[in-house]
């Protein structure tokens, strides 16, 4: 089990580069970050952009593994987004992971002017959008002509520092993305059932995302895949559990232990914001970091 930290883009990096620091000698896997404009509360407040922060951190860290969780398409092109995960990727010599979804009906969704997608067309979206990223990664120059995205001989000299590309870690609980996962993901993401956020059980949510993962063993299946080949990544905050995990080392050993045995090998929690849905105490939180891992095994 590994256990990593999503740290959100609010701190002015005079602040935010203590956290990162702290991040790495706390002992965390990776830390991540949104890729939103703005995000749900925090919209009226601080919020900087993802592959800046994430560069800063690259800096500012040593060996810690860092990256989005998640990017989309909302505001998102292939042929630009590639350019900066390469830069990225170069900067932090091959730490970098990149999370990705099909996006949702939050602030990014109309940032840029567009009504929001249909679901449908999100997923279409995403179709087209992550097998285009992978071709920008991993060939010199690109050209491609889809329905929603397009490249003209998109040069990416040198290419990322890991080989063939850096990972992507797909976020998808529908059949579609869960193709994608399979076909192109070195991780899977998923932050649970949405539907049982706010009514539902945690016996409920560990039974759903079981489902999930069996879905998404299928579709490796479907193409010839060993579902292990796939790292198993739980962002943590949205099941029924919520913000429980984070109240003794115990509660936290015993959620992760439950999602353990489902196949995951990594848990992302929330580097705690005080007065906010991410508000949690931070002494038990680095004890959590640094203790939890060991009782795991």
């Amino acid at each position: 089990m590994r256990l990593s930290t999503v740290i959100l883009p609010i701190h002015r990096w005079v602040e935010g580069q203590k956290i990162w620091r702290r991040a790495e000698d706390l002992g965390f896997h990776a830390a991540y970050t949104y890729d939103h404009l703005s995000w749900r509360s925090f919209r009226d407040g601080p919020w900087f952009g993802a592959i800046p922060t994430l560069t800063a951190a690259a800096t500012a860290t040593q060996s810690m593994r860092l990256g989005t969780l998640v990017t989309s398409p909302n505001f998102r092109h292939p042929v630009t987004l590639a350019k900066e995960l390469i830069s990225l990727d170069d900067v932090s010599d091959g730490r970098i992971t990149l999370g990705i979804g099909a996006g949702g009906n939050g602030f990014d969704a109309t940032a840029l002017g567009q009504e929001p997608w249909t679901p449908k067309e999100r997923a279409d979206r995403f179709a087209e959008f992550v097998p285009l990223l992978d071709r920008l990664l991993t060939e010199d120059a690109v050209s491609a002509q889809g329905t929603h995205y397009a490249a003209v001989e998109a040069r990416n000299i040198p290419g990322c520092v890991q080989r063939p590309r850096l990972p992507f870690a797909v976020a998808a609980t529908g059949p579609r993305g869960l193709k994608l996962a399979a076909r192109y993901g070195q991780a899977w993401v998923t932050t649970g059932d949405p539907k049982l956020y706010e009514e539902g059980t945690p016996e409920q949510s560990v039974a759903a995302i079981r489902g999930q993962a069996r879905k998404l063993a299928e579709a490796c299946e479907g193409i010839g895949r060993g579902v292990a080949e796939l790292d198993k990544i739980l962002l943590t905050g949205f099941t029924p559990d919520r913000g429980r995990p984070l109240e003794s080392l115990d509660a936290f050993v015993d959620f992760a232990g439950r999602h353990q045995e489902l196949g995951f090998n990594e848990i992302a929690i929330h580097w705690p914001i005080a007065d906010s849905y991410f508000a949690a105490d931070q002494a038990v939180f680095e004890k959590i970091a640094t203790e939890a891992v060991a009782q795991l095994g």
